[in-house]
């Protein structure tokens, strides 16, 4: 197995247009985007030691700046704060599933450069995880965390994958609500 590369003399390049647009939408402030932009970069180079290659380069750079903006808006302690960190992880949005995932499967990804809070949100989603239905759990974990394939759980679990789909989604749902009552309020 080959370690995973990153290549952070193309980041700008390739990644900033794109990481401007998502910061912009989220702080209504070209500056302080493009500010937020620059502090993912530096955050990705600090922690390029770190990176496992279990997401996209791209994935990777986007939940360092999750993190910046919410980051931001905590320092700032403002309503608008306080929202934003709630739509940030609602489960209605499939790109926010995939940062749950992402934290669930490799939560050093998500920051790498705070390993205590890492470690804390870690705990939370595992007891968040212990309060799902068994079977909820069961799938998630063996998708998600374990990476196992959808054929192989259905055969496994002897159900359809539409029917993994469902408990996948509702997974997603209890687990952010879980999240959001005991981690982020």
């Amino acid at each position: 197995m080959s370690t995973p590369e990153l290549h952070p003399e193309t980041w700008v390049d390739r990644y900033a247009d794109y990481l401007f647009q998502y910061a912009v939408t989220r702080v209504s402030d070209g500056e302080l985007a493009r500010d937020l932009v620059q502090e993912t970069f530096m955050a990705g180079l600090q922690s390029a030691p770190n990176f496992k290659g279990q997401a996209a380069e791209r994935t990777w750079l986007v939940a360092i700046l999750k993190r910046k903006v919410i980051d931001h808006y905590r320092k700032s302690n403002t309503r608008k704060g306080r929202a934003e960190v709630r739509i940030s992880y609602s489960p209605d949005s499939d790109l926010e599933g995939n940062w749950l995932e992402q934290t669930a499967a490799d939560p050093e990804s998500v920051r790498e450069n705070d390993a205590l809070e890492t470690g804390e949100l870690g705990l939370a989603i595992q007891e968040c995880l212990e309060k799902l239905p068994e079977q909820q759990a069961r799938v998630f974990s063996m998708k998600t965390i374990r990476g196992m394939s959808t054929e192989d759980i259905c055969n496994e679990l002897n159900i359809k994958p539409s029917n993994l789909w469902v408990i996948i989604h509702r997974a997603r749902t209890a687990l952010m609500g879980c999240l959001n009552a005991t981690w982020f309020s």
